[in-house]
């Protein structure tokens, strides 16, 4: 395993990030919407769920790896879709992409980030999960469909909590809204970050690589945001899922599940699974942690759809309180871009080996030796 012992948390890892990304590319990952409420709520809310040890038993030794939708990994858990990736930290889909195939854990690539799906395809053989931000257009829709299938990706994942864009006051200070524009204050940040800045030389500005084929040549950076909110539209029903549904061949995921309601719609429209999720805390600020949420659904329909969750986790011992409270799955993106602000290109590995020590040593400590018997060591209050 690759291991920093001077960044052993995640923690450690943000901190060091915070020092070598520009300030406006690190707010807009390190930030939620609105007063932030969210995305403290998700963090503190995980972090109250009590899991019991077992240590007068037979235990034999502790196994990490878990199935989801029909696939195995050797941990529960894996690197959630994250917009922009290349403005946070050079070539970072690269490298987490890469890493997640060398450590047999999935990679969600976005609609909107700084890979095309190919690369993405490339760099994990086949296996990278594709996060679809759903066009206008059917023939946009169509081909971008098409491709994820061309490029063999198992698993086609739909974006539902983003029906318009959160209030991010960071982000409007800094220029990075749509369209976003590029201050005399940011040019000066850059600067400062000489790293950041010679890497974003060598791997050029960071575009939205997937969507090239679409987009107009020449647009500024008005023209771009324009382009895109004429373009692509969050918000879905049942009209626009069907013909997703059918013709997506593998495996399909509804993301941003946030109620029952919106599980049982899921179940009823052929979804494969959720992740219950209220994107990082960055769209709603008045929503209830995702832990919460994914606790009321499993405990309701966790034998008719299998249900992952994302937002609020920080560590192995997150993932072991998810994973007890009933998710098949855990997905991270802050933690792992805070891994590759922070050590570049050996980021990847560095964060993914901490999280599966972190999380073995929780499974040997419980003294649980299947990740699936997890739910017998939470403590019910």
């Amino acid at each position: 395993m690759e291991f920093n012992s001077d960044y052993p948390s995640v923690d450690d890892l943000r901190n060091k990030a915070k020092t070598r990304v520009p300030r406006f590319a690190f707010e807009y990952l390190d930030g939620g919407c609105n007063e932030d409420v969210s995305i403290s709520r998700n963090t503190s809310e995980i972090r109250e769920v009590k899991l019991q040890p077992r240590y007068l038993r037979n235990q034999g030794t502790s196994s990490t790896k878990t199935k989801v939708l029909g696939m195995e990994f050797d941990a529960p858990f894996g690197i959630a879709p994250v917009g922009l990736q290349g403005l946070m930290w050079p070539n970072s889909p690269a490298i987490l992409a890469r890493a997640a195939h060398k450590h047999n854990v999935p990679f969600i690539l976005s609609t909107v980030t700084t890979m095309d799906i190919e690369k993405a395809s490339e760099l994990t053989e086949g296996n990278a999960w594709f996060q679809l931000y759903n066009p206008v257009a059917d023939e946009i829709r169509n081909d971008i469909i098409d491709r994820a299938g061309a490029a063999g990706c198992p698993v086609l994942v739909l974006l539902c909590d983003v029906p318009t864009f959160g209030y991010r006051p960071r982000d409007f200070k800094n220029g990075l809204a749509l369209p976003p524009k590029m201050s005399v204050t940011n040019i000066l940040q850059i600067l400062g970050k000489p790293t950041w800045a010679y890497n974003t030389l060598k791997y050029g500005q960071p575009t939205f690589e997937t969507l090239k084929p679409y987009t107009p040549e020449g647009l500024n950076l008005k023209q771009l945001g324009a382009f895109m909110d004429k373009t692509f539209s969050g918000r879905l029903n049942a009209e626009r899922i069907k013909p997703i549904r059918d013709r997506w061949k593998g495996k399909l995921v509804l993301k941003g599940v946030a109620s029952e309601q919106d599980t049982e719609d899921a179940i009823r429209m052929g979804f494969d699974g959720i992740i219950v999720s209220n994107h990082g805390g960055r769209q709603l600020d008045a929503a209830q942690s995702t832990i919460q949420s994914m606790q009321e659904i499993a405990a309701k329909y966790s034998d008719q759809i299998e249900i992952m969750m994302d937002s609020g986790l920080r560590s192995g011992p997150d993932i072991a309180r998810a994973m007890a409270c009933g998710a098949k799955f855990t997905f991270m993106g802050r933690s792992f871009m805070y891994g590759t602000g922070a050590l570049g290109d050996k980021g990847g590995d560095h964060t993914i080996s901490i999280l599966k020590i972190q999380f073995k040593q929780v499974m040997d400590q419980l003294c649980c030796e299947k990740v699936e018997d997890l739910p017998k060591h939470l403590i019910i209050e």
